[in-house]
């Protein structure tokens, strides 16, 4: 996702890093960096990833939400939308969709919630789909709200999409415990459900968005995730899922010393990660992780307007054995098709190329080249 609609916040992100504010960051400071009892062995997490076809897909929201609620709520939960939309992913050969959940929907409605996803899982099972789960997300809009949400801003990137928790939790150590039944309830009903591929915590932990009126630090938020992060692995420790955790690795790649890419690599039985960089800073953050000597799958790259292209980076996925799974699967009411710079400059048109996204409303792929090539990688053969 890189909710980074403003490249000052990339920015702002690199130069505050060494920033430590008081308060939460002194909990930060107790964590230990080491194993804990529960992680996979490295020979387990590649024993199960050698019993995995090579695996490509997209990060998966129906063209007809603009976010998780409006995805998972009763009244606007979509699923023939979602077993059409999957269907095409299956024809191009996609096998695995990365999907984020959220905690106020579950709250709101724990048994109608537990129902919905079951109900989606057996939609993508039917097309040959297996689901990373999403628990959390730290990006977007940081004051999500229940019932009908607002209509995308016109033109304008990912403009609905909320991050989970609500920021109030977020910035309140003490509120920390009301999640804990939302994970443990989620994980717990589906800790052995094959239609499950594993467990991604946090969506881009420490990433934030000045322009939805967060007024958050980014080094705060950063060290208070790091807190956050980590009871959300020991939560899910105690559930004990027989599918892999993991929390993904979005920025700083390559830094040694980044408390939270140190807290994912660490915590995670798979390494997962994120990379919106033409091919040599993929290579550089694939050759940065394979340090960690555990399967390595990248669950969010290509922004053809970056230089993130499927021609450029899924064949050399394929050849590292790296799983490739793409930001969009079809243009919709997330409005991934525009740049995040729409947040600030005006797109009155359909841009071009896309920035993100496969397939348009109606079915046809954006690029017949780019579809025949996932088809050839994927082994589809017409």
């Amino acid at each position: 996702m890189n909710c980074t609609n403003s490249m000052a916040m990339c920015l702002l992100v690199l130069l505050v890093t060494t920033l430590f504010p008081y308060g939460i960051s002194q909990a930060a400071d107790s964590i230990q960096w080491k194993n804990e009892e529960g992680r996979w062995t490295a020979a387990r997490a590649k024993e199960w990833y050698s019993n995995q076809k090579w695996m490509s897909g997209a990060n998966f929201v129906p063209s007809t939400a603009s976010n998780q609620l409006e995805m998972w709520q009763a009244e606007t939960f979509d699923p023939a939308t979602i077993d059409r939309e999957l269907g095409w992913a299956a024809s191009i050969g996609f096998n695995v969709m990365r999907v984020f959940l959220h905690d106020m929907a579950w709250k709101a409605d724990p048994a109608g919630f537990e129902k919905r996803l079951d109900q989606y899982l057996s939609i993508a099972d039917k097309h040959g789909i297996r689901t990373l789960l999403v628990l959390f997300d730290s990006c977007w809009n940081p004051f999500p709200k229940l019932g009908p949400q607002e209509e995308p801003m016109p033109n304008v990137h990912n403009s609905r999409w909320v991050q989970s928790p609500h920021i109030d939790i977020q910035k309140d150590p003490a509120r920390y415990e009301e999640l804990k039944p939302y994970l443990k309830a989620i994980l717990t009903k589906f800790k052995d459900d094959p239609r499950v591929l594993g467990w991604d915590l946090m969506n881009e932990p420490g990433n934030g968005n000045e322009t939805q009126g967060e007024k958050w630090p980014i080094a705060e938020k950063k060290r208070a995730h790091v807190v956050l992060v980590g009871k959300f692995f020991d939560w899910a420790r105690e559930v004990n899922p027989s599918q892999p955790l993991t929390a993904g690795v979005w920025t700083n790649i390559g830094k040694q010393d980044d408390p939270l890419n140190k807290l994912m690599i660490e915590r995670s039985d798979i390494i997962t990660f994120h990379t919106y960089a033409p091919l040599e800073g993929a290579r550089k953050a694939v050759e940065w992780l394979q340090q960690a000597d555990r399967p390595l799958l990248c669950t969010e790259y290509m922004s053809r307007g970056s230089g993130s292209t499927f021609e450029t980076i899924m064949p050399y996925f394929k050849e590292k054995n790296v799983a490739a799974i793409n930001w969009g699967l079809v243009s919709g009411r997330s409005q991934t098709i525009y740049p995040w710079d729409s947040w600030k400059k005006k797109y009155t048109e359909e841009p071009k190329p896309w920035f993100h996204d496969v397939f348009r409303k109606d079915g046809t792929p954006y690029d017949e080249k780019e579809a025949t090539l996932i088809r050839t990688l994927n082994g589809i053969v017409h």
